[in-house]
């Protein structure tokens, strides 16, 4: 079984200089970062960004950092409105796509071997067929400049947003004609909060669309990511799930609530990690499916 490459995202460094947070990352044994464009780190809106990047390319380089980019920045567009707008949004789509776009122009600079980003949530006053339809407008025109940059895509079903399983991708992926470029994010978290099937099993049904994968641990039903141990999910199968996919890409830590604290939990992750990865199984069982409630409901998520 090959190893699987651990990395760590910047938006659990929020409180750390970028140069700073890589170093740690790098120091702890991490094979490459999850690099969320936003204020504090790679601020994709201010000048210079050509000579930033450039420099961020040479720093990730040195410490021989492989990375993915993430999309996911809370207030980098609105200041007052969280994640907007986005591209189920009433107004301001044409601003989250351009910053897609750009997010791209932004891995090819650094050599990334993908962009991550999701669909957004859709809002009480939104028509569900004029949300979806404006979603499949915004990735086509993304993966068309994507395509354009030789660049892989990673859509990630977010709990709460319009789309937020692997069944939702998969319906996106087969209006936009199944283009080669665009795959899956999977965050194993949000596989334990919402999906119906054990976690393993979902691994196994993302397999030949991942792209990117983020992992942390999570609690059915509850969108909050926790760190190993605190939550639900049994690591090893997990992980064995992913080599068998033939998956080569960045397993990163996602834990975008921990800056306060970053260097120790992103020393803490990295030790479970090789130690669930040392403990992972050659055959992993399949349970069939995992209700989250005793009629296979499951409770209402909150999103994070």
């Amino acid at each position: 079984m090959s190893a699987l490459r651990f990395g760590y995202g910047t938006n659990g460094f929020t409180n750390h200089r970028l140069q700073d947070a890589l170093a740690i990352i790098a120091d702890l044994g991490y094979d490459g970062v999850a690099l969320t464009l936003d204020h504090a780190h790679l601020d994709p809106f201010e000048p210079g960004l050509t000579r930033r990047t450039a420099t961020v390319a040479a720093r990730l380089a040195d410490l021989g950092l492989a990375v993915v980019v993430e999309t996911g920045a809370r207030y980098l567009l609105d200041p007052r409105r969280k994640h907007e707008p986005t591209l189920v949004a009433e107004t301001g789509r044409a601003r989250r796509t351009e910053f897609l776009c750009l997010a791209v122009d932004v891995a090819a600079d650094l050599g990334a071997e993908a962009v991550s980003f999701w669909s957004g949530v859709r809002r009480p006053e939104v028509d569900p067929r004029s949300a979806w339809e404006w979603l499949v407008a915004g990735c086509s025109t993304v993966t068309a400049h994507a395509d354009r940059c030789g660049m892989p895509l990673g859509f990630e079903p977010e709990p709460g947003m319009l789309v937020e399983d692997v069944a939702g991708f998969e319906r996106l992926r087969a209006q936009l004609d199944a283009p080669p470029l665009f795959g899956l994010t999977l965050d194993i978290g949000h596989v334990q909060c919402l999906e119906p099937d054990p976690v393993p099993d979902c691994v196994h049904r993302a397999g030949p669309h991942l792209r990117n994968v983020q992992i942390d641990d999570m609690r059915r039903g509850d969108h909050t990511h926790l760190e190993f141990g605190a939550g639900e999910i049994d690591f090893p199968p997990v992980l064995a799930a992913l080599t068998q996919t033939g998956y080569r890409g960045l397993v990163a830590v996602e834990l975008p609530r921990h800056s306060h604290a970053a260097p120790d939990v992103a020393r803490r992750s990295i030790e479970f990690l090789r130690d669930a990865a040392a403990r992972r199984p050659t055959v992993v069982p399949t349970a069939g499916r995992r209700p989250g409630t005793a009629d296979g409901s499951w409770p209402g998520q909150q999103e994070v």
